[in-house]
């Protein structure tokens, strides 16, 4: 039985959200948060469907008469009530891999970033969405604790990921390095792992997630965070993850092609001051088009362009997350991409690519 673990460009059928209750960590920034995920549906909904989570049902009719006059088509948009603890669909959502060309949905034990944060509701999102009807492709438990944004892969059998998060006591006491790329190459179909020793970003609380960092953009290319500033905290430790990156060799032998994103100036939480994790690495491929984190800084459009480089044939589209950063997390973290062959009834349109 072949099992290949699916890369963010292989074509969709949809991007899962979840949506943030009144009475979640986004409380005091609501409207703030429902306004950029309002953007966000949008904007992904232009290339294809959206599944999103909702707390309630009053949610549910209340977001279907908003993006109704937005003009999102009602057969791109799948409201499903089921309540969660928090937002971040791409670490308690599922992860993709094919087997025997057909796809399978495994769900991976969340414990809200090794026991951080509650997360009881988001560790059984995912098997609830899968009862409530309109999944096409099987689910698989699994009770390895794993979170999306933790691995990226080439599609071809290499994995890239981080010793801090995989590593980590906090995750999967007892499993040591030669077991974990056991169990991922018996579960995702990985046949070497490269494993970066080096890169943090302050403020963030998944302790160095791959997503945040370094990013496959194609089997030979990786886009990834550089700090220019040798005055900056982080600079030690980008530094060595550059170098690391530099090292790193595909299977023929050849280096990557490196695509460096820019460092933007310290964001910082109004409130009390302390530095938010701010990344351009945290960009979201879909079918067409690549969205991107933007902070309102000058890096911004330097960003645009890096990935616009390193995805010459799709769209490249700002998406505002100056709120989103408030809670640690950017615009990758918020999805998770559902490969096709995913949803009952997801009809692909005219206009709509891979």
């Amino acid at each position: 039985m072949a099992v290949t673990l699916l890369p963010e460009w292989h074509p969709q059928d949809a991007v899962q959200l979840t949506w943030p209750g009144p009475e979640s960590d986004w409380a005091p920034l609501l409207s703030r948060i429902e306004a950029s995920l309002e953007s966000l549906v949008v904007a992904i909904a232009r290339y294809q469907r959206v599944l999103v989570a909702v707390p309630d049902e009053a949610t549910r009719e209340r977001l279907a008469d908003t993006f109704r006059h937005r003009g999102v088509p009602g057969e791109r948009l799948l409201l499903v009530v089921a309540e969660a603890d928090d937002t971040w669909a791409r670490d308690h959502g599922p992860i993709a891999v094919a087997r025997d060309g057909y796809p399978l949905l495994l769900d991976y034990v969340f414990t809200g970033w090794g026991g951080k944060f509650p997360a009881d509701r988001d560790d059984s999102l995912t098997r609830r969405l899968a009862e409530a009807g309109g999944a096409a492709a099987p689910l698989a438990s699994r009770d390895l604790v794993l979170e999306g944004g933790a691995i990226d892969t080439d599609g071809q059998g290499t994995l890239l990921t981080t010793e801090a998060c995989l590593l980590n006591e906090n995750r999967n006491p007892g499993l040591g390095r030669t077991d974990l790329e056991a169990r991922l190459r018996e579960e995702l179909g990985i046949e070497r792992v490269l494993w970066l020793a080096h890169g943090h970003l302050e403020g963030d609380d998944t302790d160095s997630h791959v997503d945040t960092l370094a990013r496959f953009c194609d089997p030979k290319t990786i886009a990834y965070v550089r700090c220019d500033d040798e005055t900056d905290p982080h600079y030690p430790a980008l530094s060595a993850m550059e170098r690391e990156l530099q090292a790193l060799r595909r299977v023929d032998g050849t280096p990557y092609r490196l695509i460096p994103l820019p460092w933007p100036r310290p964001c910082l939480d109004p409130e009390d001051g302390h530095r938010l994790p701010a990344t351009y690495a945290n960009f979201l491929i879909i079918n067409g088009a690549v969205l991107v984190p933007a902070y309102g800084d000058a890096a911004d459009l330097r960003a645009l362009n890096a990935l616009a480089e390193a995805f010459p044939d799709r769209d490249i589209l700002p998406i505002d997350c100056s709120t989103v950063i408030r809670q640690h997390g950017s615009l990758h973290c918020l999805t998770m991409q559902l490969p096709r062959g995913t949803l009952v009834g997801t009809r692909h349109h005219e206009g709509e690519t891979s």
